[in-house]
């Protein structure tokens, strides 16, 4: 399955332009994110994990400042709380 998530790329300190990354998520893919007791609490299946994996790959071969947006009107199950994980250094 294809689905798109935006990118935001820091490339150059004058300027930030939005990019479309598109990532191919594994067939079956399940993933929640919970706040609870001050925690972030990130569960899924092997196939939702397995998704993840690629899309850390993906933003640890980018430049620092680029994030991806997951909610659960692009990848979370219902209920999910929205996370962003982002590349620093």
């Amino acid at each position: 399955m294809i689905r798109n998530l935006r990118l935001l790329q820091n490339s150059c300190p004058e300027y930030v332009r939005n990019i479309i990354m598109t990532v191919e998520w594994i067939d079956g893919f399940e993933i929640k994110a919970n706040v609870e007791n001050n925690e972030i609490i990130i569960s899924a299946n092997r196939e939702g994990m397995l998704s993840l994996a690629r899309h850390l790959t993906a933003l640890a071969d980018g430049v620092p400042g680029d994030h991806i947006h997951y909610d659960e009107h692009n990848a979370l199950e219902e209920g999910s709380a929205e996370l962003i994980i982002e590349r620093t250094k």
